[in-house]
């Protein structure tokens, strides 16, 4: 019979501490995409859309398509948990969350990335775009990930 380490309450407070941080992490990553994903949509009914240029609408259609992947994968933890409920492998499911929120989070990088390309492109012109666009990232790439690995490696945080 395989040894099981006696029960700590702490470690289920933890635990489930960890997976309280994780969903409310989303709440706050779903806004930005609920906002975003709603400019797109109704961008094709305005009546400048169809002035813009084939590229511009290519840029449009994976801005749009990433930015409702994002919508998806970041409601997937939350959809999954209350399907799932009572979780019977927490771990598990905090780890599949975990996995999904960063796939959810990197698609929603790169919708951000790709509409600030589409905008500043219109606005000042394609040179511009894709200056602001390569900021942006560099922005999300610095803040998003590279600073927590960082703070992580030099414990600072």
């Amino acid at each position: 019979m395989p040894h099981t380490p006696p029960h700590d309450e702490n470690s289920q407070r933890d635990d489930e501490g960890d997976l309280s941080d994780l969903l409310s992490e989303l709440r706050i990553l779903l806004p930005g995409a609920q906002m975003l994903t709603a400019f797109l949509i109704i961008l094709p009914f305005n009546g400048g859309f169809a002035k813009i240029v084939q590229a511009e609408k290519i840029v449009f259609l994976a801005t749009f398509f990433l930015s409702m992947t994002s919508l998806v994968l970041l409601s997937a933890p939350a959809i999954q948990h209350r399907v799932m409920r009572p979780l019977q492998d927490r771990e598990r499911f905090k780890r599949v969350a975990d996995r999904i929120m960063m796939c959810g989070a990197f698609s929603l990088a790169l919708a951000f990335i790709l509409g600030t390309n589409l905008v500043i492109s219109e606005v000042f012109g394609h040179v511009a775009g894709i200056v602001a666009c390569a900021l942006m990232g560099t922005l999300i790439v610095c803040l998003w990930w590279l600073l927590p690995l960082h703070l992580k490696r030099s414990r600072k945080i």
